[in-house]
């Protein structure tokens, strides 16, 4: 129950993160289009979130909260704060220095992730400007990253989950408030993007003050480094950089590869990952974040049977959720990307190009979220040496497959090799922790998992059904206005909801009572709490 509880909170919040995210996309799409400047603009985005997703929210937070976790449950809360203020102090050190080095080195490293623009002195010039205004965000996500930890670990999951919204919020501000004033658009935008990580930080610490959680810096970096849980928390870290963040380095050799492919790819991709990230996001990270420190405590307090029935939840959720959406994006990904993307600069041959990577990449979304279900249990016992194993396989997996399919397929066999790095990735995860005894997928919820999939095919044939109607009806039923084409859309989106949920409670795969009754024991509980 708790853990629904904290994947709902969590992916509630998140989904509202995502949802203005794609407003967000579709102001770039108006302001930038798919060609040079958002080319340049969308690699000087990815270059401090790579970082983000490789230190903050993947190493750091994937060693961090399972520490600060079972040090809330086995000493005092004030010892446990402290040592959540000398990790964030040092971080913050650290890349202070790492951000005024790469401010630096800009022009070469923006050189070795797009080379593909080395051809145009222009092009690489502006993404360099671009990195360089966007990099500062870097150090204030990451803080912003220990900070959610921090309230991830007292069970308070809906302000860290919201504060992406600042980010999404800002940048669509900036497009209207900085843009205008820019050599281009992207530079006022570029603006917002750091500006919303200093707000982000703002936001985190008015709820970790309302927590009596009051984190002093600390300026003594040589003794912080030389505190035995510091360095324990290091050890764990540095192999955890590559294992948590094999998404985000899979996504950065894309970046590499399409780069060389032409102008307009990079974009293509972006906007596919984007939608991708809708699921991703809402599905996977809420599981992993709340299954982390849930995992954590269980084994803490060495209940296993426990621990495993929270991976088996995990495990069913993520399937629950990842499988439906990944057959709806399949079969709607052109309606999406025109509805949402398909104005101003953004023209039809463009959806057409993102909608192919928006399908090659969704093939791949049940594994990914998969992977996320199961990675907490490597990091929940200590394990960050496990997940760098897997993730060197699945980088090279990832990385010869888009070698292979890009000469004959471009853009959309990039996105299909990052989905084939998926299924090798969750397989290993699998495989891994049955041969350690940490968790064995039992046969009840392997029976489930399947009839999810069949569940999820019917609903993908329903909707395509409905597709072939509204055709016949208006033609080609994407030529539409936009009310009328918006409208249909939704239509096709309920009848695929009611699809999947009729053939979901036929087959038994959802439970609508169980969902009923804990909807009213929340509420009874709210309503006695008033009381």
């Amino acid at each position: 129950m708790n853990l629904f509880k904290s994947i709902a909170t969590f992916g509630g919040y998140t989904l509202l993160s995502r949802i203005t995210g794609f407003f967000r996309d579709m102001v770039l799409a108006n302001f930038l289009g798919a060609g040079l400047v958002s080319d340049a603009f969308f690699v000087a985005f990815k270059l401090p979130n790579l970082f983000r997703s490789l230190f903050a929210e993947g190493a750091f937070t994937s060693a961090f909260v399972p520490m600060l976790s079972q040090k809330l449950v086995s000493e005092k809360r004030e010892d446990a704060l402290l040592f959540a203020a000398r990790a964030i102090s040092v971080l913050t050190f650290f890349l202070g220095l790492f951000v005024l080095l790469m401010e630096f080195l800009m022009p070469w490293v923006v050189e070795i992730l797009a080379p593909g623009f080395v051809d145009d002195s222009g092009k690489i010039e502006l993404a360099a400007v671009l990195s360089r205004i966007t990099f500062p965000f870097l150090l204030f996500i990451s803080i912003v990253s220990f900070q959610s930890g921090i309230l991830n670990s007292l069970g308070k999951f809906a302000a860290p989950a919201s504060a992406p919204v600042i980010l999404n919020l800002m940048m669509i501000a900036s497009a209207f408030i900085f843009a205008p004033f820019g050599e281009t658009p992207a530079h006022g935008i570029a603006l917002g993007v750091t500006v919303a990580g200093f707000m982000e930080i703002l936001w985190l610490n008015f709820f970790l003050r309302r927590q009596l959680v009051f984190l002093k810096p600390q300026f003594d970096i040589i003794n912080l480094i030389k505190d035995k849980a510091i360095r324990t928390l290091f050890k764990r870290i540095a192999p955890g950089v590559l294992g948590a963040g094999v998404y985000q380095i899979n996504m950065v050799v894309d970046t590499i590869l399409v780069s060389m492919v032409g102008t307009g790819a990079i974009s293509w991709l972006y906007y596919a990952n984007r939608l991708q990230q809708l699921p991703l996001g809402v599905v996977g990270a809420a599981i992993s974040v709340a299954v982390l420190p849930i995992l954590s405590r269980h084994l803490k307090a060495g209940d296993n049977d426990q621990a495993r029935e929270t991976q088996n939840k995990a495990f069913e959720y993520g399937a629950l959720l990842s499988f439906p959406a990944a057959a709806a994006m399949i079969v709607l990904a052109e309606p999406i990307i025109n509805i949402l993307f398909q104005h101003g600069r953004f023209g039809s041959y463009e959806t057409a190009m993102t909608a192919k990577a928006v399908i090659a990449y969704a093939i791949g979304l049940p594994a990914y979220v998969l992977v996320k279900a199961l990675t907490p249990n490597f990091f929940a016992r200590g394990d960050t040496k496990t997940p760098v194993k897997y993730s060197i396989i699945v980088l090279l997996t990832n990385l010869s497959f888009a070698v292979i399919l890009m000469r004959p397929f471009g853009h959309v066999g990039i996105a299909s090799a990052t989905t084939i790095a998926a299924f090798v990735s969750l397989y290993q995860y699998h495989k891994g922790l049955k041969k350690r005894g940490f968790w064995l997928c039992p046969k009840c919820l392997a029976l489930k998992t399947f009839k999810i999939i069949l569940c999820s095919l019917f609903m993908a044939i329903v909707i395509l059904s409905g597709e072939w109607i509204l055709n016949i009806r208006f033609g080609n039923w994407l030529h539409l206005s936009i009310l009328p084409k918006l409208g249909l859309f939704m239509l096709l989106c309920i009848l695929g909801v009611a699809s999947f949920a009729i053939a979901a409670k036929l087959s038994g795969v959802l439970n609508v009572r169980e969902i009923f009754d804990m909807i009213l024991k929340k509420r009874k509980k709210n309503a006695q709490k008033q009381a």
